[in-house]
């Protein structure tokens, strides 16, 4: 069940991506950020009174309320880092972070995968690091791109790894899912705020009408990060949380065959190896779980 639910992590986190990309084309960052985080603590909050969830609450919460913190913040760097630099080397350093960090701490917990596991694990990462499309040529990366992109991947890991610490139940799970959120929305918020305070607007031209359009798509994103955090709880709970950290990594493999499928972007042909590199390092880890 470990690989079912880190694969499913892997789906939501791409399609996210990919729809929360074209988004920020025509709208603020931080208000895909915002709006679509607060359509996700909606449908929570519907789902903890529903499931009597708010019985969950103890101090484990203050993992979710640290994951809503780190959250937006390591959002808000990659996006700055994405605009500074070339995308193909900011988006593999990103997503390497999400493996990394519950690598570490799994490995610190006292998990030791088997031998087909570690090759999966390696194949996976440098698949995943290929699937981005790495530039090797031109000219050098400015220092802050690459400041700012570690940085995120730091927080999109540690993300993970707290959710995953944030509850023990399916129902303490939402709990902690909606609290996460409404910690988003919060310091997402102050953010956007601060941000138009300094004279940029944060509605596209037509204000509300415009981004009344949007508003599926925005919750799409939301609800698809949820479910995403969701999964990969529940990866880590049901097995080995390095073997779900590597699997529910892939995501931007996901995004790359969406843009394919959807946008007709082609794919360099670095990015078909790594796709194909992320596929065998999955059916290693499978095989080995």
């Amino acid at each position: 069940m470990t690989a079912v639910f880190a694969l499913a992590t892997s789906l939501l986190w791409g399609l996210a991506d990919f729809g929360g990309g074209l988004l920020t084309r025509r709208l603020h960052a931080l208000t895909v950020v915002v709006v679509s985080q607060t359509l996700a603590a909606l449908a929570l909050g519907a789902i903890v009174l529903a499931t009597g969830g708010w019985r969950e609450a103890g101090p484990q919460l203050w993992f979710a309320v640290a994951a809503g913190v780190v959250g937006p913040a390591a959002m808000l760097c990659f996006y700055r880092a994405l605009a500074l630099g070339p995308m193909g080397v900011v988006s593999p350093l990103g997503s390497l972070g999400t493996v990394m960090v519950p690598l570490g701490v799994g490995i610190l917990a006292g998990e030791r995968p088997g031998l087909v596991q570690v090759a999966g694990m390696a194949v996976a990462v440098v698949g995943v690091l290929l699937a981005g499309g790495p530039q090797l040529g031109g000219a050098s990366v400015a220092r802050q791109t690459i400041v700012l992109t570690l940085i995120s991947a730091l927080g999109f890991g540690a993300v993970m790894s707290l959710i995953a610490e944030a509850s023990t139940t399916l129902t303490g799970l939402f709990l902690a899912l909606f609290v996460q959120r409404v910690c988003n929305v919060a310091v997402g918020g102050a953010a956007l705020y601060a941000t138009v305070r300094r004279g940029t607007p944060a509605l596209p031209e037509g204000g509300f009408t415009a981004l009344r359009g949007s508003l599926p798509a925005l919750a799409f994103i939301g609800l698809a990060d949820v479910a995403a955090n969701g999964t990969y709880s529940l990866a880590a709970q049901h097995g080995p949380v390095t073997v779900a950290a590597v699997l529910a990594s892939l995501y931007p493999v996901v995004t790359a065959l969406a843009a394919l499928g959807i946008l007709k972007e082609r794919m360099r042909a670095v990015q078909t190896a790594g796709a194909s590199l992320a596929l065998v390092g999955t059916v290693l880890l499978a095989s080995g779980g």
